[in-house]
């Protein structure tokens, strides 16, 4: 055998001589084809190929390939054929896989896929896969394959079903992995027919094919464009959906179970639970899903060594998307796909699973924390702690110290402004990108910081000096996007969810607020940010938010320096009142004549969002009137005084609720009693006679003691 191989070489080397010295093309043809066959019968090692390459470089290979003259009596591929299994021994070194000279033929790779394939032919075909699946292992390969249109020629090389197609669907899944987004983007209509053919496949199968595609479609279930947009893809949805309903209703072992459960959580990432229909079959297929899921956390995650099993992380990471939908779909109010009853089962089965995860964090050690799993446990946790605020207290009190420890260390170890989607873990398991769990655990600290022990705890732990770092670390990632009108962003949403907490310490917690040096550096933050704010119309609802804790926060931390009529201060003060004194307006009455208050147009579509922190910062407001001797003047040159005396006396007072009529009088009451300017302002505007019409007692007080005490001044 070996003085085979031996020979083997040696002929080896005999013809790269000849190809190195070949005086015509039939001399090198004849080395070539001795060379070629040695490379298919696979007897060539590194070092060989390398010296291959040095006697014939990338120019005779393409030469080979443009060349339209066969030899006499050999096939019209013949010389192709020999080409690419040169390319093919190339491609094998990842150096020269990743060269021009080689991405540069993917055209003709994509030509040979596309072209009939008879028996004679199959070498080329093989050969072709060879050297596509190298060129996607470089660095630059999967945007080049992208480009010059290998998406195309792989769905329909699949399609057709000729030789290799199983390595072209293996090929898409390699580069669907890679550039998701680019290869829906450019061919959004062939990746569609591929998902139509495999969710067919999918639906008909009645053997262990349908599992074997579960592991197969969750790569061809793009996140955009949304598979509900058209037609064909509505159709693939509904065919994935009637045969995971026959699957998951059957008796199945675990390695059934877990591909199945993961190509749901594929959907549910995709679409919501739009893929289920509403209707009696839909909302016990989506209460069985959630059921499945929370159950197999349970058993996983109260094992004594939970996570020892190949491939547990991905199942239960799929389950965790899926008990999050679960908590959506429970929640939900309009066009429900559960009942009432459903609801409740599904609460009770998911307070359950909750637990094992709260558990299984409480296990978790220092080394462990870098694993994307644990990111998923807190994330899915966060989405629980959002919106079930009564079960689990306990357990979850004792896991705040983890959670923040855990939100901490990620924050301060990388850029927080990352984060993969629950399900995106799915698919890149082991990721090393820095994640964010503060993101998801901010609105469940919201509801905690409104209560006792778990806001004592909080404190304890240093939330408020990292909120307060992961606040400024927001504001600079949203400022720096784009100013454009755009749908509400994450770090907007978190800047929101974290004015809510503050809120709640500032209400519950004040002495914290004086003595804790994190609330004068927030207050520094809140003085700048607000102006910015506030001329930006799409971000109304944030700048509410800012108005309203900075006027809070202003009134316990009055003495500080930041606060003493300095520029920012007045800044501040000045976009806050507008904030407050331009939300209301007259408009006409359709039932009368006259004119009626209503929320001011720009301030409608957010007042659900805005109304209560209005009510909140007028309160704010008159109460650091008294505390800051410059603010009256800031409120006159703000025309705050001007423009709600204007209203009150121009709307009928039978459109003014009580609620508003003691917002506006506590603000005119407090610039009225600290500055003679504004009282004179009010009283110009007929002050006296509204403030008896819409019963301001106080204000009418005020206004007459302050007339009568100037009067008798003047008679003096």
């Amino acid at each position: 055998m070996a003085s085979d191989s031996g020979d083997g070489h040696a002929t080896l080397k005999r013809c790269l001589a000849v190809l190195r010295d070949a005086k015509n093309d039939s001399e090198q043809f004849a080395a070539l084809l001795l060379v070629t066959k040695a490379v298919r019968a696979g007897e060539v090692d590194a070092k060989t190929r390398r010296q291959i390459f040095d006697a014939i470089g990338f120019t005779f290979p393409t030469r080979l390939l443009i060349s339209q003259q066969p030899p006499a009596g050999c096939p019209p591929h013949t010389f192709r054929a020999l080409g690419l299994t040169l390319l093919a021994c190339f491609c094998t070194d990842p150096q020269l896989a990743g060269h021009s000279q080689i991405l540069n033929k993917i055209p003709t790779f994509n030509d040979v896929l596309l072209s009939p394939c008879d028996p004679d032919s199959t070498s080329m075909v093989d050969d072709v896969y060879q050297c596509l699946s190298a060129v996607l292992a470089t660095a630059r390969g999967p945007r080049e394959l992208v480009t010059k249109g290998t998406v195309s020629a792989l769905c329909q090389a699949y399609l057709n079903g000729g030789h290799g197609s199983e390595r072209a669907l293996a090929l898409l899944m390699g580069l669907l992995a890679i550039a998701e987004a680019k290869c829906w983007q450019r061919d959004a209509p062939q990746l569609l027919a591929v998902l139509s053919k495999l969710s067919s496949d999918f639906l008909k199968a009645e053997d262990m094919t349908k599992f074997e595609l579960c592991e197969v479609l969750p790569h061809f279930i793009p996140l955009s464009p949304p598979l509900t947009e058209n037609s064909q893809g509505s159709e693939c949805l509904c065919r994935l959906y009637k045969g995971l309903a026959d699957v998951l209703g059957s008796k199945l072992s675990q390695s059934q179970r877990d591909p199945a459960l993961k190509l749901a959580a594929s959907l549910v990432q995709a679409c919501g639970a739009e893929w289920i229909p509403a209707g009696s079959a839909g909302s016990k297929f989506l209460a069985l899903l959630v059921n499945l899921a929370c159950v197999e956390v349970r058993l996983t995650l109260e094992e004594p060594d939970p996570m020892e099993g190949e491939g547990k992380k991905e199942v239960v990471t799929a389950c965790y998307v899926l008990m999050e939908m679960g908590i959506q779909e429970c929640l939900r109010e309009e066009n429900p796909l559960l009942e009432n009853v459903q609801k409740m089962q599904l609460m009770r089965i998911m307070e359950e699973a909750f637990g094992a995860v709260i558990f299984y964090l409480g296990q978790v050690k220092q080394e462990e924390l870098q694993d994307p799993f644990i990111f998923a446990s807190v994330r899915v946790l966060g989405a629980w702690m959002a919106e079930e605020t009564s079960s689990l207290k306990q357990e979850i009190c004792e896991l705040l110290p983890f959670l923040v420890d855990y939100a901490r260390k990620l924050f301060k170890e990388g850029s927080p402004a990352v984060s993969l989607p629950q399900a995106e873990l799915v698919r890149t398991e082991g990721s090393a990108l820095p994640q964010d769990a503060l993101r998801f655990l901010l609105p469940g600290f919201c509801h905690l910081t409104a209560e006792d022990r778990p806001r004592d705890i909080l404190i304890a732990e240093g939330a408020p000096a990292l909120l307060c770092e992961y606040f400024l670390q927001q504001w600079e990632v949203l400022t720096s996007e784009s100013t454009a009108p755009a749908p509400l962003t994450s770090p907007e949403m978190s800047l929101q969810t974290m004015c809510g907490i503050f809120l709640n310490l500032v209400v519950t917690a004040p002495d914290l607020v004086r003595r804790d040096k994190t609330f004068p550096s927030l207050m520094d933050v809140l003085l700048k940010s607000l102006p910015l704010l506030l001329p930006q119309k799409h971000h109304l609802v944030l700048a509410a938010n800012v108005a309203t804790l900075g006027l809070m926060m202003a009134r316990i931390l009055a003495g500080s320096a930041a606060l003493q009529g300095t520029r920012s201060a007045k800044e501040f003060f000045g976009a806050a009142i507008r904030f407050l004194s331009q939300a209301h307006t007259a408009q006409a009455d359709p039932s009368s004549d006259g004119l009626a208050v209503a929320v001011s147009p720009a301030y409608e579509s957010a007042w659900a969002d805005v109304g209560e922190l209005w009510f909140l910062g007028m309160q704010a407001l008159a109460a650091c009137v008294p505390l800051f001797p410059w603010l009256p003047h800031a409120a006159l040159q703000a025309r705050c005084p001007q423009a709600l005396a204007q209203l009150l006396s121009h709307v009928a007072p039978a459109s003014v609720d009580s609620e508003l009529v003691t917002a506006f009088q506590a603000v005119l009451v407090e610039l009225a009693r600290a500055s003679e300017q504004c009282r004179d302002v009010i009283l110009a505007h007929h002050g006296t006679e509204w403030a008896n019409l819409y019963g301001m007692a106080a204000l009418e007080q005020c206004l007459a003691e302050q007339g009568g005490a100037s009067s008798t001044l003047g008679g003096e």
